[in-house]
């Protein structure tokens, strides 16, 4: 079967003949699949000939035996370019000879007169084809010229739909610097395919700094052997980390009145507690936020001494409210990581070193698992390590750039939607990292499965979106909203993407694309495996031996 390579040159002798390359074809030539009807700006009507695809379908070459199907490229003639289109969809004509398809441009090239092959190619259209021009089909090797990396530092994460041998890469500096988002349904592989991400990128930056929030507990056996692992036993997150407005959400419970009464005492006994530690001698500009340490026995003290002078303007409820709370954290086991009294000591330079992999030294990753952490401070705890990345790229402006990467899996849970809903101290440092930590040197991962929770906005400063299977109409209607008007062809096959399957586009690839995600080797997986319930129904013994030992564990808190 021909294909675009063999495009029959112009008749011998003629020399008044336009280019190699762009030689008008005879209209009994297999070549040419159909004709363009209608031109706009991002798009185009053309009418495939049915007998033509047919024809084609048995094409050895799965890109060419895929023309004219939903999700298929095509090229178009444009004066002297190439232009490479995505179909979006199909309707039968009226003579049923033929086939209308609406396709949506992704960029132009040239063609190597002698390979035929298509060259030099670029995002964005600045030539358009003219109604009458044809329309071929793209090959294999079109497609490996087309997705080449070229020199630009990259990762090979799978496969380019529909061939099994050209390989998709995601662009690293594009891709990080710019933010991204992976989004998928439940079920769909996401965990796998952002682990996949993830190990491709730290085998080839062995001395990155990439801190990844895992509200499961699922990714720390995917990085045993290539990062540190941190949960409620080895964390060590020292309280006083916190600014104000963290204090508040861990210390203070009222609403309204009263809890405007409560911030304005604690951030009072809070100043002067910070004010009695050695690190803060000599601070001109000490304020309730800064970050020098104090202890809980101090702030108590402060309570204590405010809630007994006698020209207090309230009753001594808000003070109790306070030392009850301070006392309750200090005294529960389960919040024994962030609030022990062994944690008084200024230990914030050895707590970022090591969160934050400085230095690396061969493991780039840092898995934080907060599945351990009491859910009503979670959210704090998210917001002190988001903070910590944001501030200290901040403050590190004036030495050798250290970009840190910060990934928040489930992130709907913490940048909701819902402006209403509580933490929202970790709402707002997300929402300035996705705004502003592009020019520190901060990029922002985000894995959600549901992407219509998320905070409006949020998803548009993500440079590269990949889309795995969402199920949910809502979901689906809110990413084609985020995507750029050249992807939105390929949105469409959204809800019918296999398993490990997904559509990338924006900065981190040079145009849309379908992937097929590599295999991941079992042991670099994360255990996040759907049960089997057919088979594990079947097995029964040790139950009693099972409740004891879960029950101990329950009880103590441990694992």
């Amino acid at each position: 079967m021909n294909n675009l390579r063999t495009i029959p040159l112009a008749a011998d002798g003629d020399a008044g003949a336009a280019s190699p390359a762009f030689s008008p074809q005879p209209d009994s030539g297999p070549q040419w699949i159909g004709r363009v009807l209608a031109i706009s700006g991002s798009s185009a009507t053309i009418e495939f000939e049915s007998n033509r695809l047919h024809a084609l379908a048995n094409d050895p070459d799965p890109s060419v035996a895929m023309s004219g199907q939903v999700g298929s490229q095509v090229r178009l003639q444009a004066q002297r370019h190439w232009l490479l289109a995505n179909v979006r969809s199909l309707a039968a004509s009226d003579g049923g000879n033929s086939v209308l398809a609406e396709v949506d441009f992704l960029g132009e090239g040239d063609e190597d007169p002698h390979s035929g092959q298509f060259t030099n190619f670029r995002r964005g259209v600045t030539t358009y084809p003219l109604p009458g021009s044809r329309a071929f089909p793209v090959t294999r090797d079109d497609l490996k010229q087309i997705y080449a990396a070229d020199q630009r530092a990259h990762v090979e994460i799978g496969t380019v739909y529909p061939t099994r041998d050209v390989r998709a890469s995601l662009l690293v500096d594009s891709f990080l610097g710019k933010h991204f988002a992976l989004l998928g349904s439940t079920g769909t592989g996401k965990s796998t395919s952002a682990a996949l991400i993830m190990h491709k990128i730290c085998d080839m930056s062995p001395e990155g700094h990439i801190v990844m929030i895992d509200p499961h507990g699922e990714y720390s056996a995917a990085f045993k052997g290539d990062g540190e692992l941190f949960n409620v036993d080895n964390l060590a997150m020292p309280y006083w980390l916190m600014n104000f407005e963290e204090h508040c959400e861990v210390f203070i419970t009222t609403q309204g009145a009263d809890r405007q009464q409560d911030m304005d005492i604690l951030a009072k006994c809070l100043l002067q507690a910070r004010s009695k530690n050695r690190t803060a001698e000599g601070l001109n500009k000490l304020t309730v936020d800064s970050p020098i340490p104090y202890t809980l026995s101090d702030l108590t003290n402060a309570i204590s001494n405010e809630m007994g002078l006698l020209n207090k303007a309230t009753d001594t409820a808000p003070y109790m409210r306070l030392k009850s709370k301070i006392d309750e954290l200090k005294s529960d086991p389960r919040y024994q990581f962030m609030f022990s009294g062994m944690l008084i000591a200024d230990t914030m330079a050895g707590f970022i070193s090591k969160v934050f992999r400085l230095p690396a030294k061969g493991k780039p990753i840092s898995i934080v698992d907060v599945s351990g952490v009491p859910s009503d401070i979670v959210s704090v705890v998210v917001a002190v390590l988001s903070r910590l990345v944001f501030d200290y790229a901040i403050w590190s402006r004036n030495e050798v750039q250290r970009p840190i990467l910060l990934i928040c899996e489930e992130a709907h849970r913490y940048i909701p939607a819902d402006k209403t809903s509580s933490g929202q101290a970790v709402r707002k440092v997300l929402e300035r990292i996705a705004k502003e930590g592009r020019k520190y040197g901060v990029s922002l991962g985000l894995i959600t499965q549901r992407p219509s929770d998320l905070a409006e906005g949020v998803l548009s400063q993500c440079g590269t979106l990949i889309a795995m299977r969402l199920n949910n109409e809502r979901d689906q209607a809110f990413v084609k909203g985020a995507m750029p008007e050249g992807a939105r062809g390929f949105l469409d096959v959204i809800p019918a993407l296999r398993n490990r399957e997904c559509i990338i586009c924006g900065e981190g690839v040079s145009i849309p694309i379908r992937v097929s995600f590599d295999d991941l080797e079992r042991e670099r997986r994360p255990a996040s495996a759907d049960p089997h319930f057919s088979e594990l129904w079947r097995r029964s013994g040790d139950e009693d031996g099972i409740v004891t030992r879960v029950v101990k564990r329950w009880r103590a808190q441990g694992r």
